[in-house]
């Protein structure tokens, strides 16, 4: 899968991942490969990515995400510094 993270400041990630867990507005949720089309917005909290070999995480500031055709896209409103 493909997954792009997007704020309007920059490009804040870009790479295939194997699994993301987003912070839905009812609760956060996983996308897999071949997951159902979604879009979903998204509160305040950790986008946790998996490459299958590492794990990263990015703190948002809410925003929407788009599933499809195994391309997420995630456009947040900001990311907060750690």
């Amino acid at each position: 899968m493909k997954l792009t993270i997007i704020t309007p400041d920059k490009l804040a990630y870009e790479g295939e991942v194997t699994a993301v867990t987003v912070p839905g507005s009812a609760g956060s949720f996983q996308i897999l490969k071949d997951h159902a089309a979604i879009v979903s917005t998204l509160e305040d909290g950790k986008v946790s990515i998996n490459t299958g070999t590492s794990e990263e995480v990015f703190q948002i500031k809410g925003g929407v995400v788009e599933a499809k055709d195994n391309i997420i896209i995630v456009l947040a409103e900001g990311i907060a510094e750690s």
